[in-house]
């Protein structure tokens, strides 16, 4: 696959701009007062501005040591009011490493010197975190050119990775229109991801994401994601193998909500279903499909739920991946899955929370893992158990402005697989989190 040049991706910037300034002056003069200047724009514009300082400790079966970190993310932005329907945004981001008894994996290697101690996913990093441009000349439709972060629905395909220290961000042009009542459709083409690793990547990314609100809390969403990055550096991990081209379509169908029952009463349900396949010269046993399907309920602040969640295999050639979305929050908090096994995945989970007192909240999860397909065990025959998984969390919400927040992972490996580089180890993890957002 060959990669469009990013010239053209500038060329597509430039002409945008050029027409928002050609058509800003033609726009319903009751949107922007006479004495509206660009001073109050920027004067009366929000605030990008947050500091999270994080402690994680990982103590990881197949390492000798443990892995400590301690880093300092500090974000640093402003987007102004529209003015004349133009809106600018720019986010500054560092982090440091105050403690660095880990492997960061910069730039998706491993780091020289640390083969001892686990992979914790937070490198030194100083960049532009977000440079855009907002244009709104046109009634409920908002135009976005440059560098951004990127969240839809669940964020299980689509996301900014926010856990970790350093986002994942996307360039390139996005579009969001709200013409028709209770309907909001996202488009964008994206030329370039700037992963979690540091590590920039380029390629093309279509998105087509159509959401109908049948209530404020319940939608229907269809989705079409077309990656033609031929390699995000996962191949290695989903069997396709580095020379391999990753290209690929995703299509799906998600229903999800909260319907209220009383006062108190709230029933919650999510189904959906993708199915994933080769696009623009990608590899062709890229064949594979996703499947959700949970419900709870809610009390009060309370709920319990429990899903079933399918990322299947193509006859252990390759699975279903997610590489744009955000992970971290899903098949547990250990990070054990963010690639999935060319076996497949199932995770049976459930999860519960709730706010025992207001400023608390409370946060419970736990998963099985089984793969779909059989795989070699280690010493000898097979089996299909990865292991199992709890999740702890609680949080104090001090202010609107001030967080903390202690959370903990441990999953237990159940049948070793025997291929060494696709072990699931037993892995316990820590987070000590303190986060202000201006």
């Amino acid at each position: 696959m060959k990669v469009k040049s990013s010239s053209s991706l500038r060329q597509v910037y430039l002409g945008l701009l050029l027409c928002a300034v050609m058509t800003s002056n033609i726009a319903n003069a009751e949107e922007v007062l006479p004495e509206y200047t660009f001073i109050d724009a920027i004067k009366t514009g929000k605030n990008l501005t947050s500091f999270r300082l994080r402690y994680e400790n990982v103590d990881q079966d197949n390492r000798a040591e443990t892995g400590e970190a301690m880093t300092l993310r500090s974000l640093v932005g402003w987007q102004t009011a529209p003015y004349k329907n133009l809106s600018i945004g720019i986010q500054l981001i560092n982090v440091a490493k105050l403690v660095d008894d880990y492997d960061d994996r910069a730039m998706n290697n491993p780091q020289p010197g640390m083969g001892n101690y686990p992979a914790i996913v937070d490198p030194d990093n100083t960049d532009i975190n977000q440079l855009y441009v907002d244009w709104t000349g046109i009634k409920n439709t908002k135009f976005r050119v440059g560098r951004q972060s990127v969240k839809l629905d669940n964020v299980r395909f689509i996301g900014n990775v926010e856990f970790r220290q350093v986002m994942q961000v996307f360039d390139g042009i996005a579009i969001e229109n709200k013409t028709i009542k209770d309907t909001e459709v996202y488009l964008a083409h994206f030329e370039r991801v700037k992963q979690i690793t540091e590590t920039m990547r380029n390629g093309n990314l279509d998105i087509a994401n159509i959401k109908y609100r049948i209530s404020p809390s319940e939608s229907i969403i269809g989705y079409g994601y077309f990656d033609n990055f031929n390699d995000l550096g996962f191949n290695a991990n989903n069997a396709l193998g580095l020379g391999a081209d990753s290209s690929n379509k995703t299509l799906g169908l998600r229903l999800d909500g909260t319907h209220k029952v009383n006062d108190d009463w709230k029933v919650l349900y999510t189904a959906e279903y993708a199915k994933q396949t080769d696009y623009s010269g990608g590899d062709s046993r890229i064949d594979a499909h996703y499947a959700r399907l949970g419900g709870g309920a809610m009390y009060g602040t309370w709920y319990v739920r429990f899903d079933h969640e399918l990322l299947s295999s193509n006859d252990g050639q390759y699975a279903f991946q997610t590489p744009f979305g955000t992970n971290h929050l899903f098949q547990g908090w250990a990070d054990l899955f963010l690639v999935t096994p060319r076996f497949g995945i199932k995770d049976d989970y459930v999860s519960f929370g709730g706010k025992p007192i207001d400023p608390i909240l409370l946060q419970a999860e736990y998963h099985v893992f089984t793969a779909q397909e059989d795989f070699g065990k280690f010493g000898g025959g097979f089996g299909d158990k990865y292991g199992k998984e709890l999740d702890l969390g609680v949080s104090y919400i001090f202010s609107n402005k001030l967080l903390f927040k202690a959370e903990y992972a441990n999953f237990k490996e159940d049948e070793r697989i025997g291929l060494a580089t696709a072990r699931k180890p037993d892995t316990e993890k820590v987070w000590l989190t303190a986060m202000y957002t201006f």
